[in-house]
């Protein structure tokens, strides 16, 4: 298995806490060891079918001059722990990069590359533009994107297209959290974004989809997905 990152060098050491409810988008409450406490939630989609009272997570504790007294890390489905903490998808993203989840292994590679009024995640080797979205709503063995309406992740898709019509090659590359063999756009949810998406593939743009676990407090690559 290929390791690409230790949540542990991240994030310390991770608690097991029970999710109870969540209060905000960015805030939410859990049980650990008889008390409840308040935990930051980094991802802002809807996870109406994992945030569920009585989900066991792992969560990271904060230090004391924050606002909330943990970090929602990870959630317990019945694949296993699947990661929701968005502030490391890039990290994930570089290092998926770097192992060839594209076909190739890069020369160098760049984050967060300004594109107009955009930012796009990563530039590869000074030609190649890349887009990363982490996808955790899982239909059957589908993976779904987005769980809630993203106008953000339109307007990257559009700069993609933007892109390839000037001569650059560009992708579009999904983190698969879940345990799913395929992907979709997902069009009853945000039928903009879906119908943006496949005018991306008309126009040149890549998709790309590769799949990760959680192992032993490590994100480890776990295979690729097809576009279904």
């Amino acid at each position: 298995m290929t390791v690409l990152l230790d949540l542990s060098e991240k994030f310390g050491n991770l608690k097991e806490a029970t999710f109870l409810q969540r209060k905000n988008r960015f805030v939410g409450e859990c049980l650990l060891n008889g008390k409840i406490i308040t935990c930051h939630i980094a991802d802002t989609g809807r996870l109406k079918e994992i945030l569920v009272k009585g989900r066991k997570v792992l969560i990271s504790l904060n230090p004391p001059h924050l606002k909330t007294d943990s970090k929602l890390i990870a959630a317990e489905m019945e694949e296993g722990f699947i990661l929701l903490n968005t502030s490391i998808h890039s990290l994930i993203g570089e290092a998926a990069i770097k192992q060839g989840v594209l076909g190739f292994v890069p020369k160098t590679l760049k984050k967060e590359a300004t594109v107009g009024k955009s930012r796009i995640d990563f530039l590869i080797d000074g030609n190649h533009y890349v887009e990363l979205k982490g996808c955790n709503l899982r239909k059957g063995n589908v993976c779904l994107f987005p769980d809630a309406p993203t106008e953000r992740g339109r307007k990257h898709l559009e700069e993609l297209i933007k892109l390839k019509e000037k001569g650059f090659h560009t992708s579009i590359l999904l983190m698969i959290l879940r345990d799913a063999e395929f992907f979709k756009p997902n069009e009853q949810t945000d039928p903009q974004f879906a119908e943006t998406f496949y005018k991306a593939l008309e126009k040149g743009v890549e998709f790309k989809a590769f799949r990760v676990k959680i192992v032993d407090g490590k994100i480890v690559l776990n295979g690729t997905v097809k576009l279904l």
